[in-house]
């Protein structure tokens, strides 16, 4: 009889309860709950300084909620005690400036590697080659263009097989190839290697491309999470089907 199967329970990788975050005296950022599953592919869309990265550094444990809790699997984050490194090895995020290290091409990407005592090949070459990056790989990280910080940061990020990956605006200001290129990666990552993706992105078409589910922050606050059509097509929160529509003004 139709309707009477129920859904495999999910694996919860972040449980976020009560979040509040607080810069000076103003909170930037209030979530009551959210949930982020294993091996879905999550994004986060919203104005500038709506609490998108944020919510980032809160995931990867950079920062510590004022109140309420981050569960990561079993461990709690409460801002009352350190997050253990085999923790937080586990997660890798790309920022939306990467920074690179002195050195080449090569270096900054087996970096992460190299700290953790693991051999480098076959694993570096093979990353450059997913990131059209072979010719460069003794290139001084200096002289490269945006689009190639971007996918050597992204390099640096994957190399150590994270269970979660954070991005920051990974295809922000790049010209139409180095998006094209690096959404690919980002979908390959979460479809063939079930990596948990937390995705943050101005531009609402990557987002439909890209998402399992969606959630939109407005000053702060998190007031909308659906799958990724119902939150295109059928938003319950008005100002969410604002955004959706392109009328609002921020």
């Amino acid at each position: 009889m139709q309707g009477c199967h129920t859904e495999p329970e999910r694996d919860i990788v972040y449980r976020l309860r009560s979040i509040e975050k607080r810069y000076g005296g103003r909170t930037v950022l209030r979530i009551q709950a959210l949930d982020i599953y294993k091996g879905e592919l999550f994004t986060l869309v919203g104005p500038s300084g709506a609490g998108k990265s944020t919510l980032l550094r809160l995931l990867h444990f950079l920062e510590h909620p004022d109140q309420g809790t981050i569960t990561f699997h079993s461990v709690v984050s409460n801002g009352h005690s350190p997050v253990p490194l085999t923790v937080r090895r586990q997660i890798t995020m790309v920022f939306q400036r990467p920074v690179l290290f002195r050195g080449s091409v090569y270096d900054n990407v087996a970096y992460g590697l190299r700290l953790r005592g693991q051999p480098v090949e076959p694993i570096v070459s093979e990353m450059l080659a997913r990131l059209r990056l072979t010719e460069l790989a003794r290139a001084p990280a200096h002289t490269l263009s945006g689009g190639e910080v971007q996918r050597v940061a992204l390099g640096r990020a994957l190399v150590i097989q994270p269970s979660v990956l954070l991005l920051d605006e990974p295809t922000a200001n790049l010209d139409p190839a180095n998006v094209a290129l690096i959404e690919e990666i980002i979908t390959e990552v979460n479809r063939e290697h079930g990596t948990t993706i937390v995705l943050v992105t101005h531009n609402v078409f990557q987002a439909r491309r890209l998402a399992d589910r969606v959630g939109l922050l407005l000053e702060g606050d998190l007031i909308e999470v659906a799958p990724v059509d119902t939150f295109f097509q059928a938003p319950r929160d008005p100002r969410a089907a604002a955004f959706v529509r392109g009328e609002m003004i921020y």
